[in-house]
């Protein structure tokens, strides 16, 4: 892979909640647009928890086998995709507040589909448009949390996440709770009906937050770099998108797996998704106190080494119980790449940024269902979910090769001194202080995964003094 170890220094204001540059937010209005995003985020989860745990349904009503419900998932991908394309330029127009509050409505509508149909075809359709409103919640959210995380100057992305992770839990949870005694139809409806009501409170914040928000967009850095730096931008979305592709599968075909490879009834083989949405909520807040401790780096390569561990563990036992310990093991793991990865490109390129590495992480998410179908047709599905070990071990080699460093774990007793370095100087000055001027400096590819070794410790940098020096420059 090209030498990616050094970025050219560019200038990216945060997509904050500002109007102009000495313009305060009211923590207020932060604190409540954080509430609104992180109800989009369990909304979300919720219901694509709920989808996964009645597929096995789904697909017995309308004659799916193994490669014809890949091609339904591929419907689902598509329109996903399609949505997202778009959606990080309705963000910048409209706001991404407002594109989130009709983001959740539709996605909320859009749940009952898979549960009216009777015919491959018709669920490809309903499939398509619930990815449609699904790939537009992704990016919007996303665009909105970025926005808060740059509000309140701490990494609060991760916890996010771990609101879908919730969702998809109790989605799943009440969804094999669903499957004895409602049809599908009847429970997607409660679901739909739901998430209506959820997206109605959350609206009022949202709607708000655009008339009160400029979608900020990359300006031009000094030198003639280009504003949006695109290489690194799809890197990060590849790294989000081989981790993504676990949990897609797993999302689909995991109770699948639990059904025909180990016997295990509608109820328990709901229980692993709901055991994976719970691993991966949990490692996810804690996210902010792992990076902290460990760095980026280690915490990412050390992620996906033991989601590919899991992985396998869950494909190759004939027991129930370490197949769901693997489950829960991939969840751990896979916890806070994704979010990670979205966060640095949001502030290396604001909305279109978020919508880039999106679009290319949720490739994985969304494109790997079908490739299971496609893969079981052929080599068994237990194979086929083994890939899911696979491509976890290729995100943790982009990431040694992004960062052009070996990982080294960190000593127990230099922990807390890493903690109290990266608080004061790295993840603290991240976000310019509102007062002075809204902007992020990314100076190198490796700010993307920072691990500061004991001798740099001396030598975190200040932002602030950064900015007084490039003021002076172009003076």
């Amino acid at each position: 892979m090209p030498a990616l170890s050094l970025l050219p220094r560019a200038r990216v204001p945060v997509p904050g909640l500002a109007r102009s540059a000495g313009t305060r937010v009211p923590p207020p209005s932060v604190a409540r647009l954080r509430a609104a995003v992180t109800v989009l985020f369990v909304l979300d989860g919720a219901v694509f928890g709920s989808w996964a745990a009645r597929v096995p349904d789904v697909a017995a009503r309308v004659g799916a086998g193994h490669s014809t419900l890949g091609i339904a998932l591929l419907s689902l991908s598509l329109g996903a995709l399609v949505c997202m394309r778009f959606t990080g330029a309705w963000c910048v127009r409209f706001g991404a507040g407002p594109v989130s509050a009709v983001a959740a409505v539709a996605v909320s509508a859009a749940a009952v589909l898979p549960g009216l149909v009777y015919s491959v075809p018709a669920l490809c359709v309903a499939l398509f448009v619930f990815g449609a409103a699904t790939g537009m919640v992704n990016v919007a959210a996303n665009s909105v949390g970025v926005q808060v995380e740059a509000a309140v100057g701490r990494p609060i992305l991760s916890g996010l996440h771990a609101g879908f992770s919730f969702g998809g839990l109790g989605g799943a949870l009440l969804g094999g709770a669903a499957s004895s005694v409602l049809g599908v139809g009847a429970h997607l409806t409660l679901v739909a009906a739901a998430g209506l009501f959820a997206s109605a409170w959350a609206l009022p914040a949202l709607l708000a937050a655009g008339r009160g928000t400029e979608a900020a967009e990359p300006h031009a850095p000094p030198g003639g770099v280009h504003r949006r730096p695109t290489a690194v931008l799809v890197v990060l979305g590849v790294i989000a998108g081989c981790t993504a592709f676990g949990e897609g599968a797993l999302t689909d075909w995991g109770a699948l797996l639990l059904r025909e490879q180990l016997g295990a009834p509608a109820t328990v083989a709901a229980a692993g998704y709901a055991g994976f949405s719970l691993a991966m909520a949990c490692g996810r807040l804690a996210g902010g106190r792992l990076v902290l401790a460990l760095g980026e780096r280690q915490l990412l390569v050390g992620g996906a080494v033991l989601a590919a561990t899991g992985a396998v563990a869950a494909v190759t036992t004939s027991s129930l119980a370490v197949a769901l310990g693997g489950f829960v093991a991939v969840g751990l793991g896979l916890a806070n790449v994704f979010p990670l990865a979205i966060a640095r490109a949001g502030l290396l390129g604001g909305a279109r940024g978020i919508a880039l590495s999106t679009t290319v992480g949720y490739t994985g998410l969304l494109g790997g269902p079908p490739a299971i179908g496609f893969l079981a047709e052929s080599a068994g599905l237990p194979a086929a979910v083994g890939s899911v070990a696979v491509l976890a071990l290729v995100a943790a080699v982009l990431v040694l090769t992004v960062s052009g460093e070996r990982v080294r774990m960190p000593q127990p007793r230099a922990l807390l001194d890493r903690a109290v370095a990266t608080v004061s100087g790295r993840l603290q000055p991240v976000v310019s202080g509102f007062g002075h001027g809204t902007g992020v400096y990314v100076r190198d590819l490796r700010s993307l995964f920072p691990d500061e070794r004991p001798a740099d410790r001396t030598r975190v940098p200040n932002v602030r003094a950064l900015e007084l020096q490039d003021a002076t420059q172009s003076g």
